[in-house]
């Protein structure tokens, strides 16, 4: 038996009943605590060894979160004790040492059993989570280090640097999306990886992403076969440099030896009387008069340049004067390719989408506007037609374009925009679709999934399993990799659906059957799910129960994305990288300021971590608390 025994003053405590009404209402909690993990001991006997105690930790968790907790914070923060606000890592430990200050304060003793469930000290909570991000992500040479993740550009399996200058910046794991590019490149990539390991002396986790189940817009129509020529202009309209078009052969198409405009294929007898500083005319598509002047001939085509803004179409005829000749010389211009064709969408408008992947086509219209056919286009995966009905919502493109289902037939699915935009917005081929109200019932890996990972197994350290809903997509993957064999792996497990929210109690304890996994806010799809305007509470909760259950988390999608793709952050987003702080690994994603990106976050991380630690404010010292004269004596 466990007895805390303190000798108080014959003095009376203030509030002695409201102090009675605390102590018994904590005291049922506990005990539902205590009651509530003895059902659940089946599950427990499931979890691996090294997740016994967070498994335990966790359902303490669940059931103390099954209470509206809130008066009894403000009551509990009126007599100067813990309100129970940073329990996670710790549930019955904390609820054990606010009830033995309680007792303590009414002047009894507090018995209860220390062998009716192992109790882990505050420590042993953020011991556990320490042990487990270490087994995931691998040992930090600094305590409490956040890791950084960054995702593989395409270009990184050919250029060397690439890999190199990411890990001399700071990447601790290097993840490859298996949604893109081939084994071929994932191979030289790691390859990269392990060559610049050996030559900076670090190590970096190679973490792969399966593609998952994932519906999209399916293949559209070819768009109208035109090209638009500008040139740049300043803010004023006036050009700052001319616009450059190669022209090449049509009948061998050379491509440019470097960035241009446009490429017109003409006919080769035509393009070799061009000279240096001669000058072509023509008439574009918007019967505009037009001129071109050559400014380089080299034996793959000719360099032209032009000042004015122009249209050009298949069949525009050429002309051109040779110096000093009175005889005009005509080429017309061959076929281009096609334009990447869209859907014009607005508010009201209805779409028509189809099981199968015929191309996709805009709505056509009469000579006074009226509809005649509505857009249409396709999904990739025909198998959500079984499960969507009428009346749930549907969002495009990451949640640009909303609407709702309105009727549901065997070969397609009508669907009415309900989103209002300032203008009609563009829907494109192989954008994502997101069907958050319905009970989708998708394989948790698709066939190219389970062919991915038997490379997977053999070169990386740790697999993400994307869109994951249940417990049983979880043993899906656990089966899989069982069939496969080989050295144990890491398993991330990427929170991006609401089903997947609603169920990561199940989905946690599922997963602790295996010794190391993690799980991943995947932020983009799940704004989408749950809604924006749920998105940061959505995240918190995540992270919560992910600390009850020790388990470690990568906070993702858009961290400090414009500063990655544009080179400068916005204000916002240089806030949201710091709340990475209450997650053990923050993902970046590829863009050409990649680099920028991770220095910025890695300094981010570092100046925080004096801060915060997950939900836990570190008081260090203050120099602005000097600055005030009172204080200070100045």
């Amino acid at each position: 038996m466990f007895v805390t025994t303190v000798t108080h003053s014959s003095e009376a405590c203030p509030g002695n009943a409201d102090i009675e009404g605390i102590l018994n209402e904590l005291a049922v909690i506990r005990t539902n605590i205590v009651s509530e993990l003895a059902l659940s001991q089946p599950r427990l006997d499931e979890v691996h060894a090294n997740n016994r105690d967070s498994a335990r930790n966790l359902l303490h968790y669940m059931a103390l979160r099954r209470h509206d907790l809130r008066p009894l914070q403000l009551r509990l923060a009126k007599l100067g004790l813990s309100s129970l606000g940073r329990a996670e890592s710790h549930v019955l430990t904390t609820v054990d040492a606010v009830l033995g200050v309680l007792h303590c304060m009414v002047h009894r003793d507090w018995y209860h059993s220390s062998e009716e469930v192992p109790v882990m000290d505050f420590l042993h909570g953020e011991r556990l989570l320490a042990e487990h991000t270490d087994a995931l992500f691998g040992p930090s040479t600094t305590a409490g280090k956040v890791r950084i993740m960054v995702t593989m550009p395409s270009e990184a399996a050919d250029d060397y640097l690439i890999v190199h200058n990411l890990l001399l910046q700071g990447m601790d794991c290097m993840r490859i999306n298996c949604a893109h590019d081939n084994a071929a490149s994932w191979s030289r990539m790691i390859e990269h990886l392990k060559q610049a390991e050996v030559s900076l002396e670090r190590s970096c986790r190679v973490v792969m992403d399966l593609a998952g189940p994932k519906p999209r817009t399916g293949p559209m129509e070819p768009g109208p076969m035109v090209v638009r020529i500008s040139p740049d202009r300043d803010v004023y309209g006036h050009v700052t440099a001319p616009a450059r078009i190669w022209l090449t052969p049509e009948h061998f198409p050379q491509l440019p030896p470097s960035p241009a405009s446009a490429c017109l294929p003409v006919p080769s007898t035509w393009l070799k009387h061009l000279r240096i500083g001669e000058w072509v005319t023509f008439t574009d598509a918007r019967d505009a008069k037009r001129v071109l002047k050559v400014v380089d001939v080299t034996d793959h085509g000719c360099w032209a340049e032009v000042t004015e803004t122009a249209y050009v179409v298949p069949g525009i005829i050429l002309s051109h004067e040779h110096v000093g000749s009175f005889d005009d010389r005509e080429g017309r211009v061959g076929a281009l390719l096609p334009g990447e064709n869209f859907l014009s969408l607005q508010h009201g408008d209805l779409l028509i989408l189809t099981r199968d992947l015929k191309p996709g086509r805009p709505a056509s219209y009469d000579k006074c506007g009226k509809l005649l056919t509505p857009a249409v286009i396709g999904c990739t995966i025909a198998e959500v037609f079984d499960d969507v009905r009428a009346g749930e919502s549907i969002w495009f493109d990451d949640g640009k374009i909303g609407g709702l289902v309105e009727k549901v037939e065997t070969a397609r699915v009508l669907v009415r925009i309900t989103q209002d935009h300032l203008k009609a917005m563009k829907l494109r081929a192989g954008k994502g679709i997101n069907l958050p109200e319905s009970d989708l019932h998708l394989p948790a890996m698709t066939a190219k999934d389970i062919k991915d990972l038997s490379f997977i197994t053999q070169y990386a350290d740790i697999v993400e399993l994307s869109f994951v809903n249940n417990a049983q997509d979880v043993e899906s993957l656990q089966q899989c990799l069982g069939n496969i064999g080989g050295r144990q792996l890491g398993i991330v497990l990427k929170i991006e659906t609401r089903r997947g929210f609603e169920n990561l109690p199940d989905i946690l304890l599922t997963a602790m059957r295996e010794p190391c996994f993690g799980v991943m806010i995947a932020r983009g799809d799940l704004a989408v799910e749950c809604g924006f305007e749920r998105m940061a509470e959505v995240q918190e909760e995540i992270l919560w129960f992910c600390e009850a259950a020790h388990v470690p988390v990568i906070w993702a999608t858009q961290v400090l994305e414009t500063l990655a793709q544009k080179g400068v952050p916005s204000r916002a987003e240089i806030t949201d990288a710091a709340m990475g702080r209450s997650a053990e690994c923050v993902m970046l994603n590829k863009g050409p300021y990649v680099l920028s990106a991770l220095r910025v976050l890695d300094n981010i991380l570092r100046r925080m971590q004096a801060h915060h630690a997950k939900k836990r404010s570190m008081l260090r010292e203050l120099h602005l608390a000097h600055l005030f004269p009172y204080i200070s004596g100045k």
